[in-house]
């Protein structure tokens, strides 16, 4: 959640729908934080289109808004609403994913005004749809390439922390868990016969991930070198740890991702560690062995839509199938060599 003196800055009825969705709705810090940034922006240019300022200017992020009341909200009309998704796309560069979360925060705030308050009668926002994703497949590592991987950590001897890094990468492989899940795990989250762990996920919902043997077998090398013998540092629960022995960054984990990626000849494709989270799906989904909807609970979908993304079939599948067409093997018979003709017999 933002803090006191980001929510002074705010509009009063911004900080008191930040503390709804925080303390009643338990949405998580960063879900509440970017919901009160993309407020931030569209007061803000509420504001810099009532007082003739180009919202593209540096003076926009100066803006004051901290008193914006319930009267200046109640005149916001849709098409308002409209323009301002228009100046996200055109002036801000944000593609679909960022225009409907921003629609998203003020359909939220709109309601949570009408119906959770009621203070407002009209929802200028109810009707408008969401922006539509671009169908595109999750970019994926292929079997050979999550291999090459894991190959590369086990042979950075050099490394103080290969052990710690290895298991990282092979939760993320085998378990398609999200970054902010693996950084939060304790070492009291992990069964002590290392069959599972639980982990909590968004909206702060606990699930239980199951350990296969690969997890167990990295988890037994890392475990030995987790804290040094000599180690005074102040005790932590976290599971895995910096080498400062604290709870491991979000931005550490994906330093080692981007290192070993580098490392092993993959950086040119664009992967990140999210891209590894897609790889263990996918490749849960294209063994055949794994059904949607158990997929969707590893995964910690809400939505079993979200999970379906994963069910696209690979070149080499669509490549299988055409083979295995009866007539994938019926070839055009040569048509015999005409002779060609004899001079004296053309005219």
């Amino acid at each position: 959640m933002p803090n006191t003196v980001e929510l002074a800055q705010m509009p009063p009825l911004v900080a008191e729908f930040a503390r709804y969705k925080s303390v009643i709705q338990g949405c998580s810090p960063k879900t509440v934080n970017e919901y009160v940034l993309d407020l931030r922006t569209f007061f803000r240019y509420m504001r810099a289109k009532e007082q003739g300022i180009d919202p593209a200017s540096d003076a926009f992020v100066e803006l004051d808004i901290s008193d914006i009341d319930i009267d200046d909200i109640a005149a916001i009309t849709t098409e308002q609403v409209y323009e301002f998704l228009m100046y996200t796309s055109d002036v801000r560069a944000n593609l679909w994913a960022a225009k409907a979360r921003k629609l998203s925060a003020l359909k939220a705030f709109f309601k949570f005004l009408t119906t959770k308050r009621g203070l407002l009668e009209k929802n200028p926002v109810i009707d408008i749809e969401s922006p539509r994703p671009k169908k595109t497949l999750p970019k994926v590592l292929s079997l050979d390439e999550s291999l090459t991987l894991l190959q590369t950590i086990a042979a950075d001897t050099e490394s103080k922390t290969r052990e710690r890094d290895y298991a990282i990468v092979t939760l993320f492989l085998n378990c398609g868990m999200r970054l902010s899940e693996l950084v939060g795990i304790n070492v009291n989250d992990v069964d002590r016969e290392l069959r599972s762990l639980r982990v909590l996920g968004k909206g702060n919902k606990e699930r239980i991930v199951y350990l296969n043997d690969a997890c167990r077998a990295a988890l037994n090398d890392y475990l030995p070198h987790r804290l040094p013998p000599d180690c005074t540092a102040k005790p932590t629960p976290a599971l895995f740890l910096s080498s400062r022995h604290q709870r491991i960054s979000v931005k550490t984990v994906q330093w080692v991702v981007y290192k070993y990626l580098d490392l092993a000849g993959l950086e040119s494709r664009h992967y990140s560690v999210h891209k590894l989270r897609h790889t263990a799906a996918t490749l849960m989904y294209q063994s055949g062995q794994v059904d949607v909807r158990v997929l969707k609970d590893i995964l910690g979908h809400a939505q079993l839509n979200t999970t379906q993304i994963y069910t696209h079939i690979s070149d080499a599948q669509m490549e299988h199938a055409m083979d295995q067409n009866p007539l994938s093997a019926v070839k055009p018979k040569k048509a015999p060599r005409l002779k060609p003709l004899d001079d004296e017999n053309t005219e």
